[in-house]
């Protein structure tokens, strides 16, 4: 039996250490550490509620327009404050540009690249991989890099800059947009088309979107995806990293109505249930965290500054219902109702395939989503309502980023923020143990990875780790 740290990993933001145990060749245990705190929190503390606008947004560098829209969702619930149907409809398009593009980044950047690796020479597909997604060389990282930023000129015309817009706000969005601006908005959705298309795609986006079984995904051979789908199939990537079997989404896309583009709800292991805020809950028996297991509202971030023995992270573990859930793209298909993501999560509880498959699904429902989302903008419609702040209220802004569930809970008393707590979808999957000894649903996806003698970065727990797409900036608050 061999112990093995695995870390800092390139490619994630952030800072991420795998703790393992290795026994026979395989993985036995696994403790993943967050080894930063950031203090978000505690920065919002007697702050102005509307700060909150200004300052979670920089949590994240990459997923900003995410925390903006929880933020503004938890201060209109606090204020009663219903916005107006339009300032949705354009926030939507806004919150789908930015995750359409993460899920182009983790593909094309993050995941990809690791197939290009001397360590795959002699395999059938490796010199295309090579060609395609070596870091910083690749052609597939410059076209995927120049596509993005293509379709970001969208968060250009609508939320006058990115990251960090101010554009988004409780009662809708600052900018109405124009005739002209929803020409322009049009032209960079079907260059972003064209792409996925003819390089990601190779075939309509439609084409992907019907697929209904796992065989119909192995038998896909255009584009990048295909090559995704030649080298899953040929490492059997779907064998490993399986995750705890439950899913959970808070729904994706607040539209007019209380209707959401892509469904809200609980996948447990086949049966999908409505979800009930109430059940979450964040454990802090093995963080470096004070305090007793609590619903956010009920909540604080008081760092052990002791650091104490038993506990190995500064995550917190989120629980729902006292149990492991994982989030991200594969949850939101599949309990949206999608039959490939159904088909993916019953093929040994998602693993690496399903994840990687799961946001190449999303990824072309999104294009078809803001596409359809462009076509109800009125720019004759009001596109902000108005309200006041009131001196005391609490909310919640219950959001799905690229990487999944991010949920904002602000407790406002004498005009301040009393106290305000966050779970980001990578606190969801890379949380330490609860007080039962149950791992987070990465630290169990680990166990059973494959581990070669003297192998101090093992590409099995490199692709685990990497499917679950991590942000570690936004684990720690």
């Amino acid at each position: 039996m061999t112990d093995l740290i695995v870390g800092p990993f390139n490619r994630v933001e952030g800072d991420l250490e795998v703790h393992l145990t290795v026994r026979d060749g395989r993985v036995a245990e696994a403790r993943v550490n967050s080894p930063l705190f950031r203090g978000f929190e505690r920065m919002l503390d007697g702050k102005d509620p509307r700060d909150a606008l200004t300052i979670t947004p920089r949590i994240c560098g990459i997923c900003s327009i995410s925390q903006s829209s929880a933020a503004a969702q938890a201060l209109a619930a606090a204020q009663g404050l219903t916005p107006a149907p339009m300032g949705q409809i354009v926030a939507a398009l806004i919150h789908a540009v930015e995750n359409a593009a993460d899920h182009l980044t983790h593909f094309n950047l993050f995941f990809m690249p690791d197939f290009a690796r001397p360590a795959y020479a002699g395999r059938s597909w490796h010199d295309r991989a090579v060609r395609r997604f070596t870091a910083m060389e690749g052609s597939a990282a410059r076209q995927s890099v120049e596509a993005r930023a293509a379709l970001m000129h969208i968060l250009g015309l609508l939320a006058g800059k990115w990251p960090h817009t101010l554009a988004v706000q409780p009662g809708g969005v600052t900018k109405s947009p124009t005739p002209r601006d929803l020409v322009r908005i049009g032209a960079s959705l079907r260059a972003f088309r064209r792409y996925l298309e003819d390089v990601l795609y190779g075939a309509p986006v439609e084409a992907f979107v019907e697929l209904s079984q796992a065989t119909a995904l192995d038998a896909w051979q255009t584009g990048d995806a295909g090559l995704f789908v030649e080298i899953a199939c040929d490492l059997m990537l779907e064998r490993i990293g399986a995750g705890p079997g439950r899913y959970l989404s808070y729904g994706a896309y607040h539209l007019p109505d209380n209707r959401h583009a892509f469904a809200a709800g609980l996948w447990d292991n086949g049966t999908r249930w409505p979800v009930d805020p109430s059940a979450i809950s964040e454990d802090l028996s093995h963080a470096w965290m004070l305090g007793p297991t609590a619903h956010p509202y009920d909540g604080a971030t008081l760092p052990d500054e002791d650091m104490r023995a038993g506990a190995y992270s500064w995550c917190k573990a989120p629980r729902y219902a006292g149990k492991v859930i994982e989030t991200g793209a594969l949850a939101r298909q599949l309990i949206d109702g999608h039959p490939l993501a159904v088909a993916l999560a019953a093929a040994g509880g998602g693993g690496v395939t399903g994840r990687v498959a799961g946001r190449l699904l999303e990824l072309a429902r999104t294009q078809i989503l803001m596409e359809t989302l462009l076509s109800q903008i009125d720019p004759s419609e009001r596109f902000m309502a108005l309200g006041p702040m009131p001196s005391s209220g609490r909310g919640a802004g219950l959001v799905e980023a690229a990487r999944g569930a991010l949920g904002h809970w602000v407790m406002i008393e004498r005009g301040r923020i009393a106290s305000y707590q966050i779970i980001a979808p990578t606190t969801w999957n890379f949380s330490p143990r609860d007080a039962n000894g149950t791992p987070g649903a990465l630290e169990a996806a680990l166990v059973g990875a494959e581990v070669a003698d003297g192998d101090a970065t093992p590409l099995t727990v490199q692709h685990i780790v990497r499917s679950f797409d991590p942000c570690m900036v936004c684990t720690v608050h």
